[in-house]
């Protein structure tokens, strides 16, 4: 799975999802971009978006796109806030679709 994670989310996140393909938005030098045009770009170069952003599913049509979205939800973006939630995040990423958001919470 090829998994672009957002700026907003801690990039050591990357190595509890060694199995998978990840890219943060800095490293695909997409830093500052909104939602809509991270999602676009994204799109066809990457399976899923993980971002921490609790907005973005209301505020874009994933209809629109063929990329999937996890959303972090949790009491802040700190690494240690988010580990805990990352089996929920490995399990997601087994069975997510296009076009489908999935929230994953504490």
């Amino acid at each position: 799975m090829r998994v672009l994670l957002d700026e907003c989310l801690p990039k050591r996140l990357k190595s509890e999802l060694q199995e998978h393909a990840v890219t943060t938005v800095p490293e695909a030098g997409w830093s500052g971009k909104k939602n809509g045009d991270l999602l676009r770009m994204a799109e066809g170069r990457f399976d899923v978006f993980v971002t921490g952003d609790q907005n973005l599913t209301y505020q874009q049509n994933l209809r629109d796109t063929n990329i999937a979205v996890l959303v972090l939800a949790a009491g802040s973006n700190r690494f240690g806030t988010l580990k805990p939630l990352m089996p929920k995040v490995r399990e997601a990423l087994r069975t997510i679709q296009p076009k489908q958001a999935i929230r994953i919470g504490a």
